[in-house]
């Protein structure tokens, strides 16, 4: 996950020159972060939108003390919307602030064209939806958060109500690579950096892991490893070994699991044979089908970056399409 930016014990006049504060997509990590100061920390949701813009509905911002995380235009807003909520984090009062037509504020410009509604909310220390959705991450659990700025309500599946704004938080996606060469590395470091909880697999491998931020690191044999992992419908499994016995082995333990993205990185002559032996062991045709050999989308590089990005984008593609599909079929 992307750490929040740290920032004075104030939120600052103006924001940093570089907005490395919006790498961060998942807030949760930084509200939990500004609330563990002991002082309220300040939340912006984009409430509505029309017209377009680059972020949808949804989209947050956390201010807190010494925390800024994320971002909810094109750099149009941003620094406006800080200083509502410092004056959110002084008064109390929720704000809901609207920009492009109609706005009080005819000089900040959404050159999107968009019109744009941001909720401003402040969120105490012992806000008891923050401590429940802290509480689901932790359990890898989605939580949906119902608020309306001066009640909020976390839960499972809580009941809403007429003005609440309703936000899904699925578990934070993990990414499994198993395998030690540049390829995997680079597999590895890009998932981290875009903000999947990474795990790098060497069975055997070195005890001083990879010198990789953000990415975990396990020496177990490849089944016992994914395990401690866990494979559950947030985790992407990528096998990039070279070594036959190693990568059956982690297909073995992956596929009938309930992971949705499992790939193999490996030559396309050599897959059919690989299939063969995964069916001779029961594997089934239905998880077979789950798998994604050659690995990544077809981009047309070989090098260790070019496969990342490929591998990157295809666990993103799937990652996106599951989260569709699950709101086509909510209430």
């Amino acid at each position: 996950m992307t750490d929040p930016v740290s920032l004075p014990a104030q939120l600052p006049a103006q924001l940093p020159e570089w907005p490395l504060f919006g790498f961060a997509d998942d807030l949760r990590p930084a509200l939990r972060a500004a609330l563990a100061t002991g002082r309220p920390a300040a939340l912006a949701t984009i409430a509505a939108l029309d017209g377009g813009g680059p972020r949808p509905v949804g989209t947050q911002m956390v201010f807190g003390q010494g925390v800024v995380a994320g971002f909810l235009s094109g750099g149009c807003i941003e620094a406006d919307v800080a200083l509502h909520a410092q004056a959110t984090l002084e008064d109390g009062r929720v704000r809901r602030l609207v920009y492009g037509e109609g706005s009080p504020w005819p000089d900040i410009r959404l050159l999107c064209g968009a019109r744009m509604e941001v909720l401003v909310e402040r969120v105490a220390p012992d806000d008891a939806a923050a401590a429940r959705l802290f509480e689901l991450m932790d359990e890898r659990q989605p939580a949906v958060w119902l608020s309306d700025g001066s009640r909020r309500v976390c839960d499972v599946a809580p009941t809403g109500w007429v003005g609440a704004l309703r936000l899904v938080h699925d578990p934070v996606w993990r990414l499994a690579v198993v395998g030690s060469d540049p390829t995997a590395l680079a597999i590895a470091s890009l998932g981290a950096q875009a903000g999947l909880d990474t795990t790098l697999i060497r069975p055997k491998g070195p005890a001083e892991p990879p010198p990789l931020a953000g990415v975990a690191y396990r020496r177990e044999a490849a089944a016992e490893a994914l395990g401690i992992v866990g494979l559950d419908p947030w985790t992407a499994v990528a096998v990039a070994t070279h070594e036959t016995e190693t990568d059956h082995e982690a297909l073995t333990a992956a596929l009938p699991s309930p992971a949705p993205y499992i790939g193999l990185l490996g030559a396309r002559r050599r897959i059919n044979e690989r299939i063969a032996r995964l069916t001779a062991e029961g594997i089934t045709e239905r998880q077979l089908a789950r798998l994604r050999a050659p690995i990544g989308l077809d981009l047309g590089g070989k090098s260790p970056w070019e496969i990342a990005v490929a591998v990157i984008g295809e666990v993103v593609a799937v990652r996106h399409a599951g989260a569709e599909a699950r709101r086509r079929v909510e209430p």
